[in-house]
């Protein structure tokens, strides 16, 4: 039976826009919480071994105070340095023991760094962040019972999983970066603060969803022009002067116009150049780094993304595989 991992960020909930808008928080002892959940439906459908990111925190610690279980709790043996490296790594080392799949809490920013490192092994995430499009608002027993489903299921792989696109940022032939829902263009010459919120700044936005429903940016551009989940194309918007303005939450409880120069639907593959100079990079809500003047990066649509379990995929064919019954004495 493989094991399953994971992977808890003790930073997502918490960044500025709570400050400059009114994003919720999801304080770590809510966290806490919901690992315990995660951890009952583990065990009860006979998990073995759990994998766990460690934290300076202690949200997997505390977690276990006072349950009984069957499953052995096994904390990566890594030591935290309380950034996002941490959950690429612990994505790296948890795929390199072998687990069937991550379950990750937190918003995009957070399932972009799992992404990094988690290869073909599916994701199963937890919306605990700001921005939570990639991620949904699962309940963390519902969540470790179809994690411990899908470790239990021997299905090919693309039965019970989607392959999610990704936006590759390119300078030349090497590789910079990913973003699983947008990357965004400001101008400036420094990170600065990380979250990104002053729509004045703005120069370019690219998408792989642009649905109204949807928090951030890619509500932005759901309203220009509506991009679905699974649509095998990406949205590139020119920020500036031009014939639309458009009216949206690019935050919780912050509503912001932001003037359209331009948008047009891309193709996997293509390489459309990042043209302003200097300007800062954010990928999926977060500024990352900066572009000096006269530097050249291009973006790239890559269909071949993250997978993701599909949670009422897995949880209605374990039910027709009659994994939830037991053997009465």
């Amino acid at each position: 039976m493989k094991p399953v991992a994971i992977i808890a960020n003790p930073a997502s909930g918490k960044d500025i826009r709570r400050l400059v808008a009114h994003g919720s928080v999801v304080p770590n002892s809510e966290k806490v919480n919901i690992i315990r959940r995660v951890f009952t439906g583990l065990d009860s459908m006979g998990i073995e071994e759990v994998f766990v990111m460690p934290d300076h925190y202690g949200i997997g610690h505390k977690a276990l105070e006072g349950l009984d279980l069957s499953l052995k709790v096994t904390f990566l043996d890594m030591i935290p340095e309380n950034t996002q490296d941490d959950s690429t790594r612990a994505a790296r080392m948890s795929v390199e023991n072998g687990a069937a799949c991550l379950i990750v809490l937190g918003g995009d920013g957070t399932n972009r760094v799992v992404a990094k490192a988690s290869h073909d092994t599916p994701l199963l995430s937890i919306a605990t962040g700001t921005n939570n499009v990639f991620s949904s608002m699962v309940e963390g027993t519902l969540a470790g019972i179809a994690a411990g489903a899908f470790a239990l299921n021997d299905s090919p792989v693309d039965e019970l999983t989607s392959q999610e696109p990704k936006l590759e940022i390119w300078r030349g032939p090497e590789l910079l970066d990913i973003a699983l829902i947008d990357v965004v263009v400001s101008s400036g010459r420094f990170v600065a603060s990380r979250a990104l919120w002053d729509v004045s700044s703005l120069r370019e936005i690219f998408l792989t969803r642009a649905e109204p429903e949807n928090i951030g940016f890619s509500s932005l551009g759901g309203y220009l022009c509506h991009l679905p989940h699974g649509s095998g194309t990406g949205l590139h918007i020119r920020i500036g002067p031009g014939k639309r303005t458009v009216k949206a939450p690019i935050a919780p409880g912050l509503i912001k116009k932001v003037p359209i120069e331009s948008f047009r639907i891309f193709k996997p593959g293509e390489e459309i150049l990042i043209k302003d100079s200097p300007t800062v990079i954010a990928l999926d809500g977060e500024r990352e780094f900066s572009l000096i003047e006269g530097a050249e990066l291009t973006v790239k649509l890559n269909l071949e993304g993250p997978r993701v379990i599909k949670l009422t995929e897995i949880l209605r064919r374990a039910s027709k595989e009659c994994l939830f019954l037991t053997q009465e004495s």
